[in-house]
């Protein structure tokens, strides 16, 4: 028996550290050197472009029509498919903002905008993986090979 959802469950550990991240700068905001910060942004940037979007484009393609053809409910990842659209917007957003940083300074609007930005992309990420354990329980999804 393969577990469908094993290589997917793992990319969540992995990714954890990650997500905590995101909270981490957005608390430092403020506080750092501007090279510091700008070090952080670029590195949540690059965590959220380079894996976790890849990682959210493969739950479409390979866990949620598995997830609604098992459940006979296609729509059944609609909330997990919308979690997904606003990690990219946020994710684009922050790109945005990332782009602006060409000084050295940075004003008190940019950091408003930086921190509400990181902590949306915290929250909805924590909040979908957790959903993702508890509505789908990935232990119990699996197929024979």
């Amino acid at each position: 028996m393969v577990t469908l959802t094993q290589p997917l469950r793992e990319e969540h550990k992995e990714l954890l550290p990650s997500i905590e991240l995101l909270q981490t700068i957005a608390d430092s905001i403020g506080k750092p050197p501007f090279g510091t910060l700008r070090r952080g942004i670029d590195q949540a940037y690059e965590f959220l472009t380079l894996h976790l979007l890849p990682h959210a484009q493969a739950e479409e393609q390979a866990l949620y029509p598995v997830v609604g053809r098992l459940m006979g409910a296609p729509e059944a990842t609609a909330t997990m498919s919308r979690d997904h659209v606003e990690v990219v917007r946020l994710t684009e957003e922050l790109g945005s903002h990332r782009s602006d940083l060409v000084s050295e300074t940075i004003s008190e609007d940019q950091e408003k905008a930086l921190r509400r930005v990181l902590y949306g992309l915290y929250a909805i990420v924590k909040l979908h993986f957790a959903k993702i354990v508890f509505r789908f329980d990935l232990r119990k999804i699996s197929w024979s090979r």
